[in-house]
């Protein structure tokens, strides 16, 4: 729990651009106690958290942020009749649900695409993209992207 305190607490800190001692304060207690509130909720936090890959995370994170920004970018601009929709259901190797909506909120994140939901069973998610050379490249491009780096990341 304390790692997950930390890293709210980084989060908040980055959001607010305060960097101050009293900002670190306010931003550890403030994710102790989400974190005390949430716990009751039900659902199972991180196995544990593989600190030397965590950078590599990020910056995979960034770099698909940009690229992704770029490709909606050029489907707006290009001539009409050039995005192919889709929903794609994704297989899941992720089983917590921590992981879970971790995976969804990045696909969420990243522009082009939403999660849509998980499937009762939490085995599959549902994703919405905004154009798709075909279901099958983005089940992969998923599969061997994000769901890779959290399961290297996070067991």
């Amino acid at each position: 729990m304390i790692l997950e305190v930390v890293l709210l607490a980084l989060a908040w800190m980055a959001l607010t651009g305060d960097w101050s001692p009293a900002a670190a304060v306010f931003s550890l207690v403030l994710g102790w106690l989400l974190l005390r509130l949430a716990r009751p909720l039900g659902g199972e936090g991180f196995r544990r958290v593989r600190l030397a890959r965590l950078p590599g995370f990020l910056l995979f994170f960034l770099k698909e942020i940009v690229v992704a920004n770029l490709t909606v970018a050029a489907a707006v601009l290009a001539p009409s009749g050039r995005l192919r929709p889709a929903i794609v259901a994704i297989p899941l190797a992720l089983d917590r649900d921590a992981e879970i909506a971790l995976l969804a909120n990045l696909i969420t994140l990243t522009p082009g695409t939403l999660s849509l939901d998980v499937s009762p069973d939490r085995r599959t998610l549902y994703v919405h993209a905004m154009s798709t050379s075909g279901p099958d490249d983005l089940r992969r491009e998923i599969q061997q992207g994000f769901e890779r780096r959290i399961l290297e990341v996070f067991r």
